[in-house]
Parts: structure tokens; C-alpha cells; sequence
């Protein structure tokens, strides 16, 4: 082999961009929804939506059923759902971070990396996460950013890329389309003006189904309320105090809760996801062509609407912090379905490995690769945290919450296997005590090992 030859080599393999050179480093689309809990694909299970471009991906691709984001240190949980995934660390460490907006230069998100390596990097959408963690992540290009974390979707303030970083108000407009429309169209103009002789990134971060569940009426009309199930762990209200049950999410329906009302939004909700799942066909039809191209797709954070006595996500039952997680590009098996407890944050290190680039420093998130490889069984156990009020610890098998609420501490240890609903708190059944005892452990372990600032032994937790 000649000397110019491995020099090519060489460059593909650590991302340099080489003038001229053809390469065949994968093109990357990540799309991300807000709000969209794990079970509202039809493909995977429920057969009261339409999602037919999310099935087409489930077809054609490896479904992670069992994803999570790790929770949050505030009521907004797709903040640092959106950080996480950006850096591949984990909830207390973004917080410390990104989230203050102060990110040390050494912490690179890997949007960067990538552009660094030669790639065409390009956003719209939602992003959440401040303005100058955007400008240290986004280098090259982006259209239609949101920055805010909620909006009217027809009424949605965005701005435009500015290569100086400087984004304030005085640069926004508002736009009428809705926005996730909107946010599609922007991406699309991207994949037809792009430079074809290189490889992109495309992070199409959506607003929907995030409330207000205003749909357009062609996605409405497909939904009633009164051909909408309601969930068999409904509840009027909420067993005991979880020290935010007044959080803005929980006020967007009367209390007690009601079996219509509750309906009303679930058929709302059905019809944002189908509207937005539209869009995402819009995606796939354009890039579905090229064989050299990775589609990652996730929810940010779930979301109760009924279950337990809750409308938002600002709890650690399985309906709010676990997501839908679909991939499919070459090498990945079609129709595979993969039940490793996952984050949502391993798309990080698995996107730099597709495109041949380390991952961000001190990364935390894990490979997906070996999972849909059938090389891995993943992880034994995944963590969440809510403010210093919740903290849960979850095997495949059995599921721990505990909550300090000003000193008062309630437990909830449940059979995720037999009790996929979360109904039947087995803290009390005495043939329980040593497995409470060791997931509580286990619980305290992670807690430290993550820099949780709460210690679970503390009378009171600290705040985080």
C-alpha cells in the first residue's frame, strides 16, 4: 500500500477532513421527540395510535424497549435529557455542567466532535439548553432553533444560526407554521442544499407531543375521546404526597382526576404524536435512499396523563422516564427488538463509534452497537433521580422508589416482570424484606457513584 493511500485511510478512520477525498463514514440523523413515553408506537404494542413512520422504523430497524432518561433536578426533565444525550455524562454531572450554562472547555459535546472530523453538522428544533452551550456545540449551521422549552406551536419564537454565537431576542421571530412542520421544513432544505461530498449530522429535535396538545385538525379528527382506553392503573389522585403534585404539568387537569377529562387528553396526546410522526415520514422518504445513512430515534421523557393520579413527568414511575428508542442503518438488524435496560444518553457514544471519532471526554453512556450485535446483555440495573424528592433504582425484574418529603420517607418496591402497571407496592410482604434490603443498597451505591449530593440515609436530602 502506498503512502498516500494509507494517509486516506488514516484520515477517515480518525475524521479528518481530507479535500477531495471520498470516504464512506456514515451520515447521521438523530430525531427527538418531547414528551413521548414509551409505548405510544402501534408496531410496539398500542393499537389505539397511528404511527406509521415510527412502525416503518421499527421495521427496518432495532427497537430498544426498555430506554430511560435519568430523570431531573427540576421540573423541566428534557433539559437535561437533551444535555445528557449532547455529552453521554449522567444527570448530576450535566446539571453541574451544561445545565448552568457554564460548560469547562474541556467538555465538548459531540456535535462538535463530529464537526471537528470533517462532517456537515446541522439542528432545528428544540434546544433547551442555553445559548452558549449551543454556540460551543453547533459550529457550522442551524435554522429554526427554539430556545425556549414550551411555546403555542403555531406561534413558536426561533432564531437562526449565527456564526458569532450571539443569540438574543432581538434576533428571534415568530413563526406561524406549526412547528413541527416548521422545524421538518428546515431540516429538508438542509438535505437538498447540503455538501454532497461530505458526511452530516442531522439533529431534528421536535416541541411535539409536548402540551399545549393543539394538533392540526387532520391529526385531531383521527382520535375520540370516547374510543380512548384509559390505562388500568388510572387514579383519581395520587396515593400520597410526592412533594410536587401541584407542578405546572399536574394542573393541567381538575383534581380529583376525571375518567373524561383524562380521555380528552390522551386523544389530544395520540393526536401529537401521530402529527408529529408525519413529519418524521417526511424524513424518512428523504433520506431513505442512501444505504450509508443512520437514523436514531427517541423520546426525551415520558409522560403519566392519568396513570397514578398524574398528568406530567415529574415522577419516576416507568410512564414518565421511559422513552421509545429505534435505530436502523447498515448493520443494524431489521425488526430486532432488544430489551436492554438502556439511557437515552448511549446514543452519544454510539454515534461517535459509527462515525469514527472518540466520544466526548469522560463519557459515561455505553454503546448500543453491542446490544443490536447480540454482544452485550447491557446493563444490570438503571438509575433515576427527581429534585431531592425521589430516587429509584430499576433490574429487569424489580423496581425500588423511595421519596424523602421533608423528612417523611415512603417506599414502593414493585415486580416490574409480573406488575408492568406499577399497582402493587410489595414494601410490606415480608418475603420481600432481604431483596428491599439489597435494591436499597444497590440504591446508595449508585447514589454516590453518580456524585448524587442527596444521601439516601440523610433525614432530610439535599437539594440538587
Amino acid at each position: 500500500m502506498n503512502l498516500t493511500r494509507r494517509g486516506l485511510i488514516a484520515a477517515a478512520i480518525t475524521g479528518a477532513n481530507v479535500a477531495g477525498a471520498k470516504t464512506r463514514r456514515p451520515n447521521i440523523v438523530i430525531l427527538y421527540t418531547d414528551d413521548q413515553r414509551f409505548d405510544t408506537i402501534r408496531a410496539l404494542g398500542n393499537r389505539e395510535i397511528h404511527t406509521p413512520a415510527m412502525d416503518r422504523m421499527v421495521a427496518n430497524g432495532c427497537a430498544f424497549t426498555h430506554t430511560f432518561t435519568m430523570g431531573g433536578t427540576h421540573g423541566a426533565i428534557c433539559v437535561p435529557s437533551r444535555a445528557m444525550l449532547m455529552s453521554g455524562r449522567s444527570l448530576f454531572h450535566v446539571a453541574r455542567d451544561i445545565m448552568a450554562d457554564h460548560a469547562p472547555q474541556t467538555f465538548v459535546p459531540f456535535p462538535r466532535l463530529l464537526a471537528d472530523a470533517g462532517y456537515q453538522t446541522f439542528m432545528s428544533g428544540k434546544w433547551h439548553n442555553g445559548p452558549e452551550y449551543f454556540a460551543k456545540t453547533w459550529t457550522q449551521g442551524a435554522s429554526n432553533i427554539f430556545f425556549g422549552g414550551m411555546s403555542d406551536h403555531f406561534s413558536v419564537e426561533v432564531q437562526d444560526y449565527d456564526a458569532t454565537g450571539q443569540y438574543g431576542k432581538a434576533r428571534s421571530h415568530v413563526s406561524s407554521e406549526f412547528a413541527s412542520t416548521l422545524f421538518t421544513d428546515s431540516a429538508l432544505r438542509f438535505l437538498d442544499t447540503r455538501d454532497k461530498s461530505r458526511p452530516y449530522l442531522l439533529y431534528l429535535p421536535f416541541t411535539a407531543p409536548h402540551d399545549p396538545r393543539t394538533a392540526p385538525k387532520r391529526f385531531q379528527d383521527m382520535y375520540s375521546p370516547d374510543r380512548v382506553t384509559l390505562p388500568p392503573n388510572f387514579k383519581p389522585q395520587h396515593p400520597f404526597d410526592n412533594g410536587d403534585l401541584k407542578v405546572r404539568d399536574e394542573m393541567l387537569a381538575g383534581f380529583p382526576r376525571q375518567p373524561d377529562e383524562v380521555k380528552q387528553h390522551l386523544a389530544d396526546y395520540y393526536a401529537m404524536v401521530s402529527a408529529v410522526d408525519h413529519e418524521i415520514g417526511r424524513i424518512l422518504d428523504a433520506v431513505q435512499a442512501d444505504a450509508n445513512t443512520y437514523v436514531f430515534f427517541a423520546g426525551d421523557n415520558g409522560l403519566a396523563i392519568g396513570q397514578h393520579g398524574l398528568i406530567g413527568k415529574q415522577n419516576l414511575y416507568d410512564h414518565s422516564w421511559r422513552v421509545p428508542m429505534v435505530v436502523m442503518g447498515p448493520g443494524v438488524p431489521r425488526g430486532k427488538r432488544v430489551d436492554a435496560l438502556t439511557y437515552i444518553m448511549d446514543m452519544c457514544p454510539t454515534v461517535c463509534e459509527l462515525a469514527g471519532v472518540n466520544p466526548p471526554a469522560n463519557v459515561e453512556a455505553q454503546s448500543l452497537r453491542p446490544l443490536w450485535a447480540g454482544k452485550s446483555k447491557g446493563r444490570e440495573f438503571v438509575f433515576g433521580a427527581y429534585r431531592n424528592l425521589h430516587r429509584a433504582l430499576r433490574t429487569h425484574r424489580w423496581k425500588l422508589i423511595e421519596y424523602n418529603i421533608s423528612g417523611k420517607r415512603t417506599t414502593q418496591l414493585f415486580n416490574v416482570h409480573e406488575d408492568p402497571w406499577e399497582m402493587h407496592n410489595l414494601t410490606s410482604d415480608l418475603r420481600q424484606k432481604s431483596r428491599l434490603a439489597e435494591m436499597r443498597r444497590m440504591l446508595r451505591d449508585e447514589m454516590r457513584r453518580l456524585d448524587d449530593a442527596a444521601e439516601l440515609d440523610d433525614a432530610v436530602w439535599r437539594s440538587v
